[in-house]
């Protein structure tokens, strides 16, 4: 059985948005597998290991054969757009992996097994912020980077929702919470309202968390569409700062692609 062909992080997702890129004329890279080493600076040495055996699952997050050099790729997916200044259009996403696999109290890993952004973050090792667009907290990637002086982490997520953290701003780590829905001109003014929050001067790179499960009829809907994101670009390749992007949810093949390129129009692709 294909990995995850009966789950709703699925390959077609993933397949759908590629025909749709390729199809506009995208270039597209093989990455290599993160290095075990490149994974230890995010990762607790223990939940490696166990991951390797496939000895950790949850409902949400099974224990796929082959899983571990799975998501190495896809870490190194993200190493690889971190290097360039590209999308990592890979799968399994990360943002609730933490350091030892599930993060901040939640009850499953919400279908990711190691920290792409935050394993990409870690191999440039420069002043970055972390800006998580998914619909869902990344509680993983908060929990990483709680306290480094290095990150500033932003998240824009539905609340109250899966994995229910993310409700106040902690350290270095703002979060701002969103009803269900709420449409796209409260999800602007809260975004310009968190960027106003960074010191962009002292920011090298923006690492983008870039769930669309935000999409309005998506998982974890914000009421938003193709328009918001072409304009979450737009004020992003403003910023005038070496960008990258590593998807995380978006359920809708379809959907993720074109979102994927209305967002991408104001970068060089």
């Amino acid at each position: 059985m294909e990995y995850g062909s009966w789950h709703i992080e699925s390959p077609e997702r993933v397949r759908k948005a590629y025909e749709i890129l390729k199809a506009k004329g995208y270039e597209f890279l093989t990455p290599k597998p993160a290095s075990e080493r490149e994974i230890l600076r995010v990762h607790d040495s223990d939940y490696v290991e166990l991951l390797k055996r496939g000895a950790i699952e949850d409902a949400d997050t099974p224990a796929y054969e082959n899983i571990y050099e799975y998501a190495r790729l896809a870490a190194g997916g993200a190493i690889l757009a971190a290097k360039v200044g590209g999308f990592s259009l890979m799968r399994p996403p990360g943002h609730h992996a933490g350091k030892v696999g599930i993060a901040l109290g939640a009850s499953t890993k919400g279908f990711c097994y190691l920290n792409n952004v935050a394993i990409a973050v870690k191999s440039l090792d420069k002043p970055t912020l972390i800006l998580d667009i998914d619909g869902h907290h990344g509680n993983g990637t908060q929990e990483i980077f709680l306290g480094d002086e290095n990150v500033i982490y932003v998240s824009l997520h539905r609340y109250p929702y899966y994995p229910g953290t993310g409700y106040v701003s902690e350290k270095n780590c703002l979060n701002f919470p969103l009803q269900a829905n709420c449409g796209e001109e409260i999800y602007l003014k809260t975004f310009e309202k968190a960027l106003s929050k960074v010191d962009l001067e002292k920011i090298e790179v923006i690492a983008v968390s870039a769930g669309f499960d935000a999409h309005a009829g998506d998982l974890a809907s914000l009421g938003l569409t193709e328009k918001c994101y072409e304009e979450i670009g737009k004020r992003l390749a403003a910023l005038n700062k070496h960008t990258f992007f590593v998807l995380e949810g978006g359920y809708s093949g379809e959907n993720v692609g074109k979102d994927i390129d209305a967002m991408l129009k104001n970068f060089n692709f």
